[in-house]
């Protein structure tokens, strides 16, 4: 019998997967528990519907995040912070400041929690950080620290 996914199932499938299972799996615990629906033709034009959309959706998706990916990666920024006389900083430089300033110079909002610092930043100069978007895409970007 083959049913269509409705939810996740643990090691059976995704949602809105096409899957072949057991008539009596499928009748008597899938189907009543809401987790899947026949493959009824009338269904199968209804997923791939979905399907289409879906992709349509993940294809504006991905366009916005190149844009965003294009403006972030224009130039450098630059995050002020307090030196001594030597030229180190007083702590470090956090991904909270590195979002702030995204958020200043650049315009758009990032999640500190997406931002990884690669190296740690205890004096004055350039440094990186990768910025985690979400499907497997990453970039990287440069900023300067520089005394305030």
């Amino acid at each position: 019998m083959q049913v269509i996914l409705i939810q996740d199932v643990n090691n059976l499938g995704g949602a809105n997967e096409l899957v072949t299972v057991k008539n009596g799996y499928g009748r008597n615990y899938l189907i009543p528990m809401k987790l899947a629906v026949e493959a009824s033709p009338s269904n199968l034009k209804m997923l791939n519907e979905k399907l289409k959309h879906q992709a349509k959706k993940e294809a504006k998706l991905l366009a916005a995040i190149n844009d965003v990916i294009a403006v972030l990666t224009e130039g450098t920024l630059r995050i002020g912070a307090k030196t001594g006389t030597s030229g180190k900083i007083f702590g470090s430089v956090t991904s909270v400041q590195i979002a702030r300033a995204i958020k200043e110079q650049k315009g758009y909002e990032i999640d500190r929690r997406r931002i990884q610092i690669v190296d740690d930043v205890k004096e004055l100069g350039t440094y990186k950080a990768t910025i985690d978007f979400g499907n497997g895409t990453l970039t990287e970007v440069e900023f300067e620290v520089v005394s305030e």
